[in-house]
């Protein structure tokens, strides 16, 4: 019934719905309940035993649940001093002791593909590129699932259509169209991780270029024989959601310089800039790629807060209940905003090839 107390769990805290009055709700973090748990207090005098920093540093629940206006939380990561998992806090209590109450806490990032997959059927490379670029520019990402028996046939015609709605095409220093696939041999600067079958984790695209390219491409020309699974997170939602963790680890992230470096034989390029830019002259803009992550300067003192904020983050973005998943057939392409969305690939066998493609508005 929805004015009956109930609980929410989630990675590193729980929502507890109190009924109907008010507060509604209030949200607590694992580590302070830990930290107020009954079972580690002295049986007479009832005063803490535990200081907060003898606990680990990842606290998760196992379970929780409430019985006859009690909060029960069984922890999974170790016992307290009575040798018990589970931890009890009356609701009286906790109402009284709330500390984020009514929080309206922004959603984790998305992992329901269906909401951006688009099934052409029309033929008009146009009002597909048209269609194609509206998802985008709402969602960040779309993937269109547009099968063709040649698909190579395709692609520039496909390209034309998207210049035609007002975008334009981004020759690199790979070249105009890139073929990834492991025996390319048509583009320039092919030393680098994606014309291999390796995996390559979420990243963005040229974050050692001023300007970026917005949009990419990926165009499945043949599916590998196993594997090369793409996945995107949106890591605009994402940083909205860590931000809602922990304020002071985000603003790490949008204040301190990061060097991107691309360095290959016959190519150069270096920028100097923060992971997350909130609202900048392009909107929200993200640079991040553990590839091109070159080594970076900052104070002493704040070099471990920086790494532990970033991990924090990455770990979020890592996390598969925050991915969106697929696999392209012959003919189907993804298209994304290169500035918001992380992108990847798993490893793979066999001739896989897929064409990307950089646009800007």
């Amino acid at each position: 019934m929805p004015d009956q107390p109930r609980i929410e769990l989630h990675d590193q805290w729980l929502r507890l719905h109190f009924g109907a009055e008010a507060p509604r709700h209030a949200d607590y973090h694992y580590r302070w309940l830990r930290h107020n748990s009954d079972g580690d207090r002295h049986p007479t005098t009832g005063e803490r035993l535990l200081c907060s920093s003898e606990l680990p540093d990842r606290l998760t629940a196992q379970s929780a649940e409430l019985v006859d206006g009690v909060l029960l939380v069984t922890w999974s990561d170790r016992r307290d001093r009575r040798d018990r998992r589970q931890s009890r806090y009356p609701l009286t209590w906790l109402r009284e002791h709330a500390y984020a109450t009514e929080r309206a806490a922004p959603p984790a990032p998305p992992n329901a593909l269906a909401r951006y997959e688009f099934f052409s059927t029309d033929d008009d490379l146009e009002v597909l590129a048209v269609e194609a670029l509206q998802r985008v520019r709402s969602d960040g990402m779309v993937v269109v699932r547009h099968p063709r028996e040649q698909p190579e046939n395709e692609t520039e015609p496909l390209v034309a259509a998207f210049e035609r709605t007002g975008v334009g095409i981004v020759e690199t220093h790979f070249g105009r169209i890139e073929d990834l696939r492991t025996d390319n041999t048509t583009n320039r600067n092919t030393d680098q991780l994606g014309y291999t079958d390796a995996a390559i984790q979420l990243h963005t695209d040229q974050p050692f270029l001023d300007r970026p390219p917005r949009y990419q491409i990926l165009q499945s020309i043949r599916q590998a024989d196993q594997g090369g699974e793409n996945f995107l997170v949106d890591a605009r939602a994402a940083s909205a959601y860590f931000q809602a963790l922990d304020a002071r680890d985000h603003e790490l992230l949008t204040s301190t310089p990061v060097r991107f470096l691309r360095q290959q034989k016959a190519f150069v390029s270096e920028v100097v800039s923060p992971i997350l830019v909130l609202d900048g002259p392009r909107g929200f803009q993200i640079r991040y790629s553990y590839f091109t992550m070159a080594p970076h300067r900052v104070s002493f003192e704040r070099m471990g807060a920086w790494y532990r904020s970033y991990d924090a983050f990455a770990r979020l973005c890592r996390d598969e209940r925050h991915q969106l998943r697929f696999r392209l057939a012959p003919g189907d392409f993804v298209l994304y905003d290169n500035l918001r969305m992380l992108h990847a690939r798993t490893g793979f066998s066999g001739p896989r090839w897929v064409r990307g493609i950089y646009l800007d508005e």
